[in-house]
């Protein structure tokens, strides 16, 4: 008896390893989930002894379920029988495998009992004998027969539980292994946190903390092992491992309520305390009377559950005030037990049958709290392996540190007369070319600037400048410096998907002078590029010059009267303002452009109106912003000509510009458009927002009075068409002629009115 646990362990051992190389369908099973049947109460027994119910009388008296466990209208009873037919097929050495039994059972087959587990007494009870997993033999010739299940419970269930299949054994000890692999894997794993927690507990009596981590790991483990199936396997007493399991299981609560006990010992947790000593007392007392064989260890299963659910709410309520005033250590603890605690509840409902049945990964709780504790034990040890690290290395970097700052700071301030020489002269530079541009009256007239005297500001560096042509898709040389007897550069670069990428100046080159020259964004001949953009108002960001600049060898070494980095990044910022200053000619261009007005009525023309139009229609469409545009025409201003005369005319049309400029925003621009007719471009208003506007401004004008000559000459209407992008048309380049055939319509439908297209 001594050699068989050993042996055992070692053929478990084996068993695992094997359970590794078989295919999955060496676990291949019949599932029994349909055609259960049951009885209430017990069966008679023949003169044989054999229970009258498996003869197969009396079938009427059988119920259908769906799962042979806890019938409905139990109301007390004890005895519960159950069969099923069992299916056909080819075995070589098949068992029926019960995943557990509540609480003791006989199994019979053709009349015969093939199984028991259990010892039945002359009224059908008997004590508890542990909750193992059940492989029962089946005879040959077993296929398409009825089996019977005579079972005996007090406890809150009855009936089989779990699992119920048939599998060869071979298979089935597999499946056994490879169920209880995880368990077993991390059973070990937590008890060996609880050894290393006992020494430290020990080494560090101070620390009380230890050892409740070290009861609760251990705990855990052992109710690992014991829930698990291939405990069986090492040591056949399911009793036993019962007594262990429910012995851990209860001691969990001991040891968690511990441990928040010595964490929140400051508020004199006496809710905390009450709880580990009631679940203390409830260990001894449940595990001492069942061994003495005054209850059965099943029946103080609820009332733990019972208590524990009453202590979990309790400990979740102190701890949940006081989680913030904790460690982050003490939170992460927490953290796991939580989710240690959810599984533990979930598979209680299991348990209970308040959830269906189902594997509840219990074990994944225990890993997570052993887990945690490994890495707040590493984060302490790193912590502590970095302070005694920078301990042995103050004194000698204090030493250091001062001899490199001395140094460093005699260097840096050489460099830095050095720099700021040689950027006041960059800076002037700027400056006269910034003068120059300021001078030029066209684009044009600034490259000629630009190729005489960016080399001077670029050097000591060599660079190539190239100009933008057919709108970006390819750009032409200007001008080079600095490559004097070498092969000429290419004089036109084709970029049909852009410029190349723009060079940036790491940060670190910025911060430090004494970076190397490495890590740049170069193009592919090493030279660093440089945008020169402008902002246009028809066009938005153009670049509309590369300049292209290479740094030679020894400029870029170490000690170098130069800081490259500074340089490269002064040369950026000089670029920047050259752009600034090439916007400012561009818009004035763009203004002058645009500089058209109306003589008569102060407002913008039709050819400032036809530019315009195209440019917002451009901004709409990219921007994807609606876009308005009313067309309103003076209803009989010929009559209205005819009667006061021309000049009477002109001040009507004078009138009516003044109410349009005043009637629309400062960003909607109104034109005359021709005659008695005026345009205005509103630029993001929808259709309803124009109309509207539209109907406002014909009442406005309903009501305006001409005067002319100091006289009175009465009230004019208009009409008003009106059109909107993307509302009213596919394309803003429409707008125009939707808007005047709407005109149209408001002119043959009675004038003094607003249509929209």
């Amino acid at each position: 008896m001594q050699m068989l646990y050993p042996l055992n362990a070692i053929r478990l051992m084996l068993l695992i390893a094997l359970s590794f190389l078989v295919l999955p369908a060496a676990y291949a099973a019949v599932d029994l989930d349909e055609g259960w049947e049951y009885r209430w109460g017990d069966s008679p027994l023949t003169d044989e002894g054999v229970p009258e119910w498996v003869l197969g009388q009396d079938t009427w008296q059988w119920s259908a379920i769906s799962f042979p466990s806890n019938p409905p209208d139990r109301n007390g009873q004890e005895h519960v029988w159950y069969r099923i037919t069992l299916p056909e097929g080819e075995w070589q050495e098949p068992v029926l495998y019960v995943y557990s039994v509540d609480l003791i059972v006989q199994v019979w087959l053709d009349g015969q009992n093939i199984y028991q587990y259990g010892t039945f007494d002359d009224q059908g009870r008997g004590r508890f004998e542990g909750w193992p997993w059940h492989a029962i033999p089946l005879p040959e010739e077993f296929d398409g027969k009825p089996i019977y299940f005579r079972i005996f419970s007090d406890y809150t269930d009855i009936g089989l539980w779990g699992e119920v299949s048939i599998m060869e054994r071979p298979a089935l000890t597999l499946f056994i292994v490879k169920n209880s692999l995880e368990a077993l894997v991390i059973s070990g794993f937590s008890a060996l946190i609880a050894l290393l927690a006992m020494i430290f507990a020990l080494l560090q009596t101070e620390k009380k903390s230890f050892g409740s981590i070290a009861l609760f790991s251990l705990s855990s483990a052992v109710m690992l092992l014991s829930d698990s199936q291939a405990s069986q396997l090492v040591w056949n007493v399911p009793l036993m491992w019962d007594y262990l399991a429910a012995g851990s299981y209860y001691m969990l609560p001991v040891a968690m309520a511990l441990l928040l006990e010595q964490w929140f010992s400051d508020h004199k947790p006496w809710l905390i305390n009450l709880v580990w000593k009631l679940h203390l007392a409830y260990a001894v007392v449940a595990i001492g009377l069942a061994l003495m064989g005054v209850v059965d260890l099943s029946s103080t299963y609820p009332l733990f559950d019972a208590l524990l659910l009453a202590s979990l709410a309790t400990i979740t309520v102190v701890v949940v005030k006081r989680f913030r005033q904790l460690k982050i250590e003490q939170q992460i603890i927490l953290a796991a037990y939580g989710v240690f605690c959810s599984l533990l509840v979930v598979d209680m409902a299991v348990a209970h049958g308040v959830l269906p049945w189902g594997r509840v990964p219990v074990s994944w709780g225990t890993l997570v709290f052993s887990l945690a504790v490994v890495m707040i034990s590493l984060w302490h040890y790193a912590r502590t392996q970095q302070a005694l690290h920078r301990l042995n290395l103050s004194l000698e970097q204090q030493v250091t540190e001062r001899t490199q700052k001395a140094e460093a700071l005699a260097r840096r301030e050489q460099a830095r007369v050095r720099l700021l020489t040689f950027e006041n002269e960059k800076t002037r530079v700027l400056n006269d070319i910034n003068a120059e541009l300021q001078n030029c009256i066209s684009l044009n007239q600034t490259f000629h600037v630009l190729a005489r005297r960016l080399p001077d500001l670029c050097s000591p560096l060599r660079g190539r400048l190239y100009q933008r042509v057919e709108n970006g898709s390819a750009y032409e040389l200007l001008t080079r410096w600095g490559y004097a007897g070498e092969p000429e550069s290419p004089f036109r670069l084709e970029t049909p998907e852009g410029p190349p990428p723009h060079s940036q100046v790491p940060a670190r080159h910025i911060q430090d002078l004494d970076q190397q020259w490495s890590g740049w964004q170069k193009g592919e001949d090493g030279a660093l590029c440089l945008w020169i953009n402008l902002q246009s108002a028809t066009e938005g960001s153009v670049t509309m010059a590369l300049l292209f600049v290479e740094v030679p060898d020894e400029f870029a070494a170490d000690g170098t009267d130069y800081g490259a980095a500074r340089l490269f990044q002064a040369l950026s910022q000089g670029v920047q303002k050259i752009g600034i200053a090439l916007s400012s000619i561009s818009l004035r261009e763009e203004l002058q452009k645009y500089s058209y007005e109306d003589a008569l009525t102060g407002l913008k023309n039709r050819r400032y109106f036809d530019q315009l139009l195209e440019h917002e229609s451009a901004v709409a469409l990219r921007g994807d912003q609606p876009l308005s545009l009313l067309i309103v025409d003076i209803d009989h201003f010929k009559r209205f000509n005819d009667t006061h005369g021309h000049e009477a005319g002109d001040s009507a049309l004078k009138a009516v510009a003044g109410m349009l400029a005043r009637h629309f925003r400062d960003s909607d621009v109104v034109c005359r458009f021709g005659g008695e007719e005026f345009v205005i471009i509103m630029a993001g208003s929808s259709a309803k927002a124009a109309y509207d506007k539209a109907r406002e401004l014909a009442r406005a004008v309903r009501t305006m009075t001409v005067e002319h000559g100091g006289f009175e000459l009465g009230h004019v209407t208009i009409s008003v068409g009106v059109s909107s992008w993307p509302e009213c048309s596919d394309s803003p380049d429409s707008l125009l002629g939707l808007a005047d055939r709407a005109l149209y319509r408001a002119k043959e439908g009675g004038r003094d009115r607003v249509e929209i297209s």
